[in-house]
């Protein structure tokens, strides 16, 4: 059975706020949870961005969910801090974190004043750094100098399993990199099924022999008038592809998101306030042979969504 999970987003929801969220989450009888990684917002209307890091601990401490996050090492985090704060969860909370290694975003990597690479090298970088959080994560001691320069790291506090480490992918090339360099799965979005199939047969057709993890972002509301009005609000600044998701900064996909049109914000989000024909879209899309699928509503009222998930869209799910 497909675990479902739900995802605790930190541009959109304080970290006081999220923590009471997710254990909501588990109460209502989520099976895990994921958690993004930002340094700034999507949006000033969105609003928030807290350490992800902090919170982890504070969340894997207080549920018994596992959890993951999306992070990207490299430029606003040395790969040696990711694979020391990684192992410290790892070996505080077994086999309960994993996390995404992407290549970043401008929005989050700005703050370091360094250039920002092009994308292939950027996914240069990426795969040395998933090189040396590996050695780090099986107690090697590490110098290295490319892209990213480590000088004699060690991590003295190691867990008995490492953290899986997922590669996170919106287009079949970057899956089939995951499966090159042994990622322990693939992590997509929704999008139209065709497109997620594309990605799924792209992982395994290059030799990806992980999970696959879906990551579904919904807006549920008792109308569709309040269900439109959340997504509107909340994700049209998240209705980019490529560069421009990856390569603006908060304020700058704030101006081009003014006068997005609702069919861009439609299929960045599944919208519906009927919530078993919601489930019915979410399971076309997990059908595709998803192992864990995460949950994101993307307004920033969790409450309303966790009741009516526990009392029809989980058992509908399931």
């Amino acid at each position: 059975m497909t675990v479902v999970g739900f995802h605790a987003s930190h541009e959109q929801i304080s970290p006081s706020q999220l923590l009471a969220d997710v254990q909501a989450a588990e109460q209502a009888g989520f099976d895990a949870a994921m958690c993004s990684d930002h340094f700034e917002p999507w949006s000033s209307r969105q609003g928030q961005s807290g350490y992800t890091w902090s919170w982890l601990g504070a969340a894997l401490a207080t549920t018994g969910l596992s959890f993951g996050t999306v992070t990207a090492p490299g430029q606003r985090y040395h790969p040696a801090i990711i694979a020391q704060a990684s192992a410290t969860l790892a070996q505080m909370f077994p086999e309960r974190f994993w996390m995404c290694l992407g290549t970043g975003q401008w929005m989050n990597e700005h703050i370091t004043g360094d250039p920002w690479p092009s994308k292939d090298q950027r996914n240069q970088r990426l795969l040395e750094c998933i090189d040396i959080i590996r050695r780090l994560h099986r107690g090697e001691t590490v110098s290295h100098r490319g892209l990213v320069t480590v000088e004699n790291a060690k991590l003295w506090t190691l867990p008995d399993v490492p953290p899986k480490l997922i590669q996170p992918a919106i287009s079949p090339e970057t899956a089939a990199m995951g499966a090159r360099w042994g990622a322990d799965g693939v992590a997509t979005i929704n999008a139209p099924v065709d497109h997620v199939r594309r990605v799924v047969d792209s992982y395994r057709d290059a030799g990806g022999d992980g999970q696959l993890f879906l990551q579904v972002h919904l807006s549920w509301a008792p109308t569709q008038d309040e269900a439109w009005a959340i997504a509107r609000d909340q994700w049209r600044t998240n209705t980019f592809a490529p560069p421009a998701n990856v390569d603006l900064t908060c304020e700058q996909l704030e101006e081009v998101s003014k006068h997005v049109p609702d069919d861009a914000v439609g299929r960045s989000v599944l919208i519906d306030s009927d919530i078993h024909r919601l489930a019915a879209r979410i399971r076309e899309l997990t059908d595709l042979g998803f192992d864990r699928v995460y949950l994101h509503f993307v307004g920033q009222h969790q409450r309303p969504f966790i009741d009516a998930a526990a009392e029809h869209l989980l058992p509908a799910l399931r």
